[in-house]
C-alpha cells in the first residue's frame, strides 16, 4: 500500500489533502475528458466536481473521527453514495420514442464519485485501479457493446425477413 511507504498520506492534512484533490483532478479529468471526447452530456468539469466533493466528504469524515473523536468514518461517504444518484437521475431521460438515454453518464458520476470516496479515504490504489476501469468500460467496451447490438439488429431484420 502506498501508505505503508508514505505514511503522511494517511491523515488529513495539509500535504495528504492537497494530494487527494490533485488525484482526484486527474482520475475524474481522464473520465470526463474522454466522454468530452464523445460529445457526452457529462464532460470533464462535472465529473472533476463529483470526484472533488466526494472526496472532500470522505476526507471530512476522517477528519472529523481522527480529530473530534466522534461519529462514524464512513457516514458522509454512505451519505455521497445514495446522493450522487439524485443528480444521476437528472441525467436520465426517456425520448418520445421509449429509447434510454444517459444511463452510461449517471453511471459514470457514480463511479466518480466513487473513486472521490476512495482518494478521500487514502485508498490510492483502489481509486487508480478504479480509474483505470472505468476509463476501459467506458472508452473500450463502447465499442464492443455498439458491435453487439449491431448484429443483433442484423439478426433481427434477418428473422423477420424470411
Amino acid at each position: 500500500m502506498i501508505v505503508d511507504y508514505l505514511p503522511f498520506l494517511a491523515d488529513p492534512n495539509i500535504l495528504s489533502i492537497f494530494i487527494r484533490a490533485i488525484l482526484a483532478i486527474l482520475c475524474a479529468g481522464l473520465i470526463g475528458y474522454d466522454r468530452n471526447t464523445r460529445g457526452a452530456d457529462a464532460g470533464i468539469r462535472t465529473h472533476i466536481l463529483v470526484c472533488l466533493g466526494a472526496m472532500i466528504a470522505m476526507s471530512t469524515g476522517q477528519f472529523a473521527v481522527l480529530y473530534f473523536d466522534s461519529g462514524d468514518i464512513t457516514r458522509i461517504g454512505a451519505q455521497v453514495v445514495s446522493g450522487i444518484g439524485f443528480l444521476g437521475a437528472g441525467s436520465i431521460i426517456i425520448t418520445r420514442s421509449n429509447h434510454i438515454s444517459g444511463l452510461t453518464t449517471a453511471a459514470g458520476l457514480w463511479a466518480s464519485a466513487c473513486i472521490g470516496l476512495a482518494i478521500g479515504v487514502g485508498f490510492y490504489e483502489g481509486a487508480l485501479i478504479g480509474t483505470i476501469a472505468v476509463y476501459f468500460t467506458e472508452r473500450w467496451l463502447r465499442k464492443w457493446s455498439k458491435s453487439i447490438r449491431a448484429n443483433q439488429n442484423d439478426t433481427k431484420t434477418d428473422f423477420y425477413n424470411n
